[in-house]
């Protein structure tokens, strides 16, 4: 919300509070410590004598500095902007600049709030997102391509980086299902809260008679692991099946079977990659899946709350939807857990969904919600 032109001094002192709890809950005295104790390290002699060791210290060094710097920028720039305002107190000359700055300001504020509640080490590292359609055949699969384009535009307004690893083209249209390598700031952090069944409410344009339809899809994130970290991957626990790639891809890809699947045969978890030239790289690429998927399911496991988050062991139907998108009756999307909803149903669909991310991570961290009531209290709607 914007900050109206006789707020900006009341604003001001108000986001200079803010800031001021936050180095106190985010321990700032605590990382700027950490900070100083691994840059003595840095510059001892034989640091670089184990160099991905010495790598990982300072990837370690450089987030540590991400979550403590831009907060401290943000605490000059409003104390510098709240002594101007009060110096140009009904100076009508600095009215714009002081409400710009300070809006400026506002802004920065939330986002650096939503960072902070992002502390997992993982959150950090680029993500796995995979999508796939549930019960309800082309219906299903319309609605996973409609997923995938919504995420595409998330990515293209954060500027992040997305691969297909692979992609399962439905029968008639859509797409059966598909994995993405998400790769930007906090990838991983900002997707995680995505994973669960996403349920579509329309009047579906496959049906001849125009009746309303409800479809599934499961999203399913999980983080890229890097090679500091150890995931023992024995060959006789893995099975690796060869395959051609589907749809389109060239005379090459179409005769001969390039693709791979890699089957964990303990844990029953499968990845598959076919966009890659070779088959070699399809086997490097599902190999670094493999180890991402090993690594969040064994985490996942001794952390029983992060069980219920892996969407991909829930049925893909009635009753399991974390979000709910409605085109008809009425418009609405809502998120059951966190209570947030828009009716802005087209604005979600064109990857307006940090509403629902930021919502998220706040309910995550215990954090109050912001008090809504919906038009809609349930979604359970008639067939």
């Amino acid at each position: 919300m914007a900050i109206k032109p006789e707020d900006v001094l009341s604003e001001l002192k108000w986001m200079r509070n803010r800031v001021q709890e936050a180095r106190k809950y985010l321990n700032f005295d605590g990382l700027r410590a950490q900070i100083a104790r691994i840059e003595d390290e840095t510059v001892r002699p034989g640091f670089w004598d184990d160099p991905v060791a010495a790598q990982e210290q300072v990837r370690r060094l450089s987030l540590l500095k991400s979550r403590v710097e831009p907060w401290a920028a943000l605490e000059r720039d409003v104390n510098d902007t709240l002594e101007l305002s009060e110096l140009a107190e009904n100076d009508p000359a600095m009215e714009a600049d002081l409400l710009a700055e300070a809006n400026r300001l506002s802004g920065q504020l939330e986002a650096l709030e939503t960072r902070a509640l992002m502390s997992d080490p993982a959150d950090a590292n680029p993500s796995y997102l995979y999508i796939h359609a549930g019960a309800g055949g082309t219906e299903s699969c319309d609605w996973a391509q409609m997923l995938l384009r919504m995420y595409a535009r998330w990515c293209e307004r954060h500027d992040m980086k997305v691969t297909t690893i692979e992609m399962i083209e439905g029968e008639e249209a859509g797409i059966r299902s598909v994995t993405l390598l998400v790769e930007g700031e906090y990838a991983y952090g900002q997707l995680k809260g995505e994973s669960g069944i996403h349920r579509l409410v329309r009047i579906s344009p496959f049906d001849a008679n125009k009746r309303r339809h409800t479809s599934f899809c499961s999203i399913y994130a999980w983080p890229q692991v890097d090679d500091t970290i150890e995931v023992d991957i024995k060959d006789e626990d893995i099975k690796i099946d060869t395959f051609r790639a589907s749809g389109a891809g060239g005379q090459h890809v179409n005769k001969t079977s390039s693709a791979i699947r890699i089957t964990h045969l303990p844990t029953k978890i499968v990845v598959q990659c076919q966009n890659e030239r070779s088959q070699h790289q399809n086997k490097a690429t599902a190999l670094k899946m493999l180890r991402s998927r090993l690594y969040q399911f064994f985490l996942e496991q001794r952390q029983a709350e992060q069980a219920e988050k892996e969407s991909q062991k829930k049925d893909i139907s009635w009753g399991n939807q974390i979000r709910s998108y409605v085109f008809q009756p009425y418009q609405l999307v809502k998120d059951h857990r966190t209570g947030e909803e828009t009716g802005n149903i087209i604005a979600v669909m064109d990857g307006d969904i940090d509403r629902f991310i930021e919502a998220y991570l706040r309910w995550a961290a215990g954090m109050p919600q912001q008090g809504k009531e919906g038009v809609a209290a349930s979604l359970d709607l008639p067939e």
